[in-house]
This record gives structure tokens, C-alpha cells and sequence, in this order.
């Protein structure tokens, strides 16, 4: 692993081990994955502003999110399936979270079970829902997840249905017959064992099975089911910010799927300006989407992000060295955040502000 630097470095590894439509599936995106690009683009025409002759021999990355102390201002995105890059799946991603003192924002479709997951690690555990048709069974996942520990739900709210990956669709994706979703149950995960109508078991998966009339409405039932705090993922706007406020959640987090749900969709740091702004300090703000730097992750806080996940380069570090591979992934990132604070002469959170960045 001497030879891997950067997050680049672990991508490029990653793709020469996996194959070519496994690969297509992680990487890919919704269309013609124009939001995939623009994600990056949005974070490299951005500018720093550094500041000089401030005494910064003491750098503090740490922080508190949801009353949990923080190594550092990151977090492990939720992503489906880590057993099609590893056989350890999720017990190793979660690991590599405990030794990096980072959240771990484990996926409804985990290939892991929550208690082997919790089991692996001392990370703060928070599960990702998508809202199913059967709301007896998200009700029953989300109480085994208060069973195994897990401090918060993460609510996506961009996905009403799967979109089309046209990746997918050219290489005909199907996941193994031994990834299966280990938390939910297998009559309602059923139809993932054959193909659809248009060529994607998962993208009919979600026309089956999630629930595209909920509203803002239905969180009220979610809430009242327990008490774990709620964030939502997927508000790209003001309006939608201010709603969510409004409706009593915990925590937003600015995101566009990755560029795998609407295509042409704002960057989601773009669009953290104006969710900050409404939000005005309420509820934490998190971004994903596009980060493989720690100068971007120092661009999104400077914007007024609480804190940024983290999603493909997790799986690549997984893939080329499981447990040890994304520990790697996670310190080289926060080892780059550290290095641009001391460079752009804010080497505590409290320094960074939107003077910083242009």
C-alpha cells in the first residue's frame, strides 16, 4: 500500500481488481452522468484564501456531531452491497471506523447483518432507510437497529425510485447470488433475483418496493416509532431545508445520490450555501458527493458544512485491502485535511469560516 497516495491512487487499484461490471456499478451514475462530473468540477473551481503568520503548530481537526466526539469532521456515506468488493462486506468497513474514530453510516441494503456490523466496531453506527411500501418491515429494521446499537437514522429522500444507470444496463449487472441484503426481509427483497422489465433487478426492486407518495407529512410516523435521531439525505434546496427543520429533524444532509439519482442535478456543494443559510444553525449540516481531497473537505466546511461524507473511495480502499484499506483511505484523507488547515492558517474548525474560500 506504500505506493497508493492518494485517494486517485486507491481508485485506480481498485478498478485494475474488480470486474468490469462491478466496477461500472460502483463508478457509474443516473444518464448520461453529467451530476457524476459535475460533482468534481464543483469542488476544483473553487478557491482557497489562505491566511499566513498564524501560529498553527497545534492543529485540531476534532469535533462533536449528534453528542459523539469526532477524530475529525468525516463520515463513512451509506452505500449498498460492500461485500461485492470484500468478503468481510461491512465488518470491515465498520473496523476500519472504530480505528479512525469516524461515523459509520451503515446501508438498509448492507450484506452484513446490524449486529455483526456492530459487533466489529466502537464507531458511532447510524443506518440509512429508504421508505418501504411495507412499513411494517422498515418498522422492524428500524427496531433491530435500535436493538444493535445504532445512534441515528439517515433518511434518503431522493429516491422515489431507482434511476436508470445505462452502466448497468450495457453489462448486464446482477448482484452474486451470495450478496444478498442481510437485513431485510427476503419476501421483500424477492424480486432482486430476477430481471426486470428494463434490464435492472434493482431499478425494479424499487418500483416494487419503495414508497413514492410519501410527503414531509409522513415523518411525523417515523418519528413517533422511536426516538433515535433523524437526518435527511438528499435536500439540494432551501425549500426543502427550511421544511425539514420544520418537521423536526435532527440533521440534513446536502447530497445528490452521487450523481445516481436525478441527472443534471446541482452539485451538492453548490447547493450547501443556501441550505446553511436557511438552516441557520438549527441542525447540523453534512455534504457528500464528489470528495477525494482534503482541500474539498475544507472547501465544504468553509461553506458551513458540519461535516462531509465519504463515499466511493471507502469501497476502493475496501476493495484493495479491506479492513486496512479503508483505514488508509480515511487517514489519508484526514491527513491531507490536516495539512491544508496548517497551509491556509486555520488549524481549528472554529478558524474556518467562508472567508476561506471563493
Amino acid at each position: 500500500m506504500g505506493d497508493l497516495l492518494c485517494l486517485e491512487d486507491w481508485q485506480r487499484a481498485a478498478q485494475a481488481r474488480l470486474p468490469g461490471p462491478t466496477w461500472g456499478f460502483l463508478q457509474g451514475g443516473s444518464g448520461a452522468e453529467l451530476t457524476v462530473a459535475a460533482n468534481r468540477a464543483a469542488f476544483d473551481r473553487r478557491v482557497l484564501r489562505p491566511r499566513v503568520l498564524v501560529d498553527v503548530t497545534k492543529p485540531d481537526l476534532g469535533t462533536t456531531l449528534l453528542g459523539d466526539p469526532l477524530r475529525a469532521p468525516l463520515a463513512i456515506a451509506p452505500m449498498a452491497y460492500h461485500r461485492l468488493v470484500h468478503p468481510d462486506g461491512e465488518v470491515a468497513t465498520a473496523r476500519a471506523a472504530g480505528e479512525c474514530g469516524l461515523p459509520f453510516v451503515v446501508s438498509m441494503f448492507a450484506s452484513r447483518t446490524l449486529a455483526d456490523i456492530a459487533a466489529a466496531t466502537t464507531a458511532p453506527l447510524w443506518l440509512q432507510l429508504y421508505w418501504l411500501r411495507r412499513r411494517d418491515a422498515l418498522a422492524d429494521l428500524v427496531r433491530r437497529a435500535e436493538a444493535a446499537g445504532v445512534r441515528a437514522l439517515v433518511l434518503t429522500v431522493d429516491a422515489p425510485r431507482v434511476a436508470k444507470r445505462l452502466r448497468d444496463l450495457r453489462s448486464g449487472f446482477a448482484l452474486p447470488a451470495d450478496v444478498t441484503a442481510a437485513n431485510i426481509d427476503p419476501a421483500a427483497m424477492a424480486v432482486m433475483a430476477r430481471t426486470g422489465e428494463s434490464g435492472s433487478s434493482i431499478q425494479s426492486h424499487s418500483r416494487e418496493q419503495f414508497d413514492a407518495a410519501i410527503t414531509f407529512a409522513d415523518l411525523a410516523w417515523l418519528r413517533a416509532l422511536t426516538p433515535l435521531p433523524l437526518l435527511l439525505k438528499g435536500i439540494l434546496t432551501a425549500a426543502d431545508a427550511r421544511l425539514a427543520v420544520e418537521h423536526g429533524v435532527d440533521g440534513i444532509v446536502v447530497s445528490n445520490h452521487g450523481g445516481r439519482q436525478l441527472d443534471s442535478a446541482i452539485p451538492a456543494i453548490d447547493a450547501l450555501g443556501e441550505v446553511v443559510e436557511v438552516v441557520a444553525g438549527r441542525v447540523p449540516v453534512l455534504v457528500d458527493g464528489g470528495v477525494r481531497r482534503g482541500t474539498d473537505v475544507l472547501k465544504a466546511l468553509a461553506l458551513g458544512a458540519a461535516a462531509v461524507l465519504l463515499g466511493r473511495p471507502v469501497l476502493h480502499g475496501l476493495a484493495v485491502a479491506g479492513a486496512g484499506g479503508v483505514t488508509a483511505v480515511l487517514s489519508t484523507l484526514r491527513e491531507e485535511l490536516e495539512e491544508a488547515m496548517v497551509l491556509a492558517g486555520a488549524p481549528r474548525l472554529s478558524d474556518v469560516d467562508a472567508e476561506l474560500v471563493r
